[in-house]
This record gives structure tokens, sequence and C-alpha cells, in this order.
């Protein structure tokens, strides 16, 4: 394996961007609370407000919003977050467009992360029964957008604070991974904070629980280490 697939440095300040309120958890739980246990700053935007979580049509979504935001809050305090943040888009209805760039541009601008970390939005087809939830397909394209090369730009919403030109971004469920975290020590915290999101989860907490040590034991196979948590990595600074 190349030297430098297995990310060893902790950044000051990491920020991650993601659709419904689990996603953070499942995509990267173990690296955020390994790095918030380091020192780290974590924060986590939510974009979607998982309102439409749910199979029982005479739910509200307003209430599952509610209990799933909940759930996140849960979860993050689990995990070591500094703060959590949401952008109130009902399911369905993320875009890639200027109100939400903006948005994302200001919330870089202000917590200036060396780290952001978001959906691979290339990644879309998974075998031949999956593809990736429009969502998170948009979450990924808008936060690419809005850290390069808005976020880095004075010119690109002045009124959103000074320019910050954040080093790297790390995209989690990439068919294309280059970069691992070892998360040998916090893959316990992450099924924990995946189990906060009870609403989702119904009578398969055990399954889910196994399924997430599986996925991370394939990852830690790829990067020589037990447990892992895999990205596409772009640096750019």
């Amino acid at each position: 394996m190349p030297d430098g697939t297995v990310i060893k440095d902790v950044p000051r300040r990491a920020l991650a961007v993601y659709a419904h309120p689990d996603d953070p958890d499942i995509s990267c739980g173990g690296t955020l609370a390994k790095w918030s246990a380091a020192g780290s700053e974590v924060h986590v935007v939510l974009c979607a407000t998982g309102d439409k979580g749910s199979s029982n049509p005479d739910d509200d979504p307003k209430e599952v919003a509610r209990r799933r935001f909940d759930e996140a809050r849960r979860a993050t305090d689990l995990l070591g977050v500094r703060s959590l943040q949401h952008l109130d888009r009902p399911d369905g209805e993320v875009e890639n467009d200027l109100s939400t760039r903006e948005e994302l541009v200001s919330i870089i601008r202000r917590i200036t992360p060396d780290v952001v970390v978001c959906p691979d939005p290339s990644a879309v087809f998974f075998g031949g029964h999956h593809y990736n939830h429009r969502d998170h397909r948009m979450v990924g394209w808008a936060v690419l957008d809005s850290v390069a090369p808005a976020a880095a730009s004075p010119l690109y919403f002045p009124e959103a604070g000074p320019p910050h030109q954040v080093g790297a971004v790390l995209m989690s469920g990439s068919l294309e991974p280059n970069a691992w975290v070892d998360v040998t020590t916090t893959i316990d915290l992450k099924v924990r904070a995946v189990g906060c999101h009870e609403s989702q989860l119904e009578d398969a907490n055990d399954w889910f629980a196994s399924a997430l040590r599986d996925g991370a034991e394939e990852a830690g196979r790829q990067a020589g280490v037990r447990f892992a948590e895999a990205f596409r990595r772009l640096d750019l600074a």
C-alpha cells in the first residue's frame, strides 16, 4: 500500500456536511469521534430535515423531522461534535443552487475548517440493485462548489465573511477511495451513535451494527488496520 493512504494528521477544525440526520454518523462517525477525542473542533451541518424518513403515511412530517433532529443531537453529542446545524431543506428538495451555496460558504468562512467531509457525488450506482440518493448527490456537489472556488474567493458572496481556503476534502461513500482513517479505537462509539437513530432502525439495530462493523473491517483490510473508514481525498492547499 502506498505511503500516505492512512490519514494520521488530526485537523484543528473539521466540518462535515451531509444530507439526512443519520448520514454523518453512518458515513464518517468513527473519524469524527477520533478527531474530536484528539482535540479537533468538529462541526456538522445537516442539509435536509429528514421529514420523509418514515414508512407510515399517517406520520406528521414535522414530527418526523423533530424526532430525527433529536436523534442526531444525541448522536453528535456521543461523537464529541462541537456544533450541529441544519439548513432545513425538506427531504428530496436539496439543491445545488445559489441559496444553498451561499449558506455553506458562510458556514465555511465562519468555522474556517482545515478539512471538509461530505458525500462523493460522483458515486451513483452501487451494484445492480442500488443507486445513491439524490439528496446525497446534491449535497456533495453543493459542498464541492462551495469549498472551491467560492469560499476561497473574496468576490463570491462578499457579505458571507472573509475568504477561507479549505486544505482538503474527504468524500465518503466513494467508489474510488484513496485515503483511510483508522477508526479501531472509535468503531464502538460509531455504532452507538448510529444506534441513536432509532426511528430509522426499527427492529434492525443488531443487524445494522453488524453491517457497520463488517464495512469498517473491509475498509480496514484495505488500509492495513483492524477497522477503518474510506474516503476519496482531494488536497486543495
